[in-house]
């Protein structure tokens, strides 16, 4: 069996927060799963990724700045009827809250541990199919 190759956007202004992601997910989070990454540091370049690749999951910093995760969330999925799973980052589990409103599929807390963030990416892959 061939691993399916998915394509994973991850969005912070912080290149170092970014890394941080990549290495959490790993390029094989889960066995059939090969991740590739392509970045964004700003709003613009998100969406413009979005609207570029077909992307099968983002992962947004909730904290970048000055264009949050959460809002680039809301907006991609107001904006689209084919918006890709979201998965939100956060620096406290209280903002669930915050992501809920975003309508985000799941969310992760700062700092990433890998076995959380590499099941909830494999999951959200797996329960999603790309448009």
């Amino acid at each position: 069996m061939s691993d399916r190759l998915c394509t994973v956007l991850l969005y912070s202004d912080d290149p170092q927060v970014r890394d941080r992601m990549r290495l959490a997910v790993g390029t094989r989070p889960a066995p059939g799963l090969q991740i590739e990454f392509v970045d964004a540091s700003d709003y613009a370049g998100c969406i413009r990724l979005v609207d570029e690749y077909e992307i099968d999951l983002m992962l947004l910093d909730g904290e970048a700045s000055p264009g949050g995760g959460l809002g680039i969330a809301r907006q991609i999925k107001d904006d689209r009827n084919d918006a890709p799973p979201t998965c939100l980052v956060i620096a406290r589990a209280a903002d669930r809250w915050l992501a809920a409103y975003a309508e985000v599929d799941a969310t992760l807390v700062h700092p990433l541990d890998p076995v959380t963030t590499g099941a909830t990416v494999a999951d959200l892959l797996r329960s999603h199919t790309s448009a």
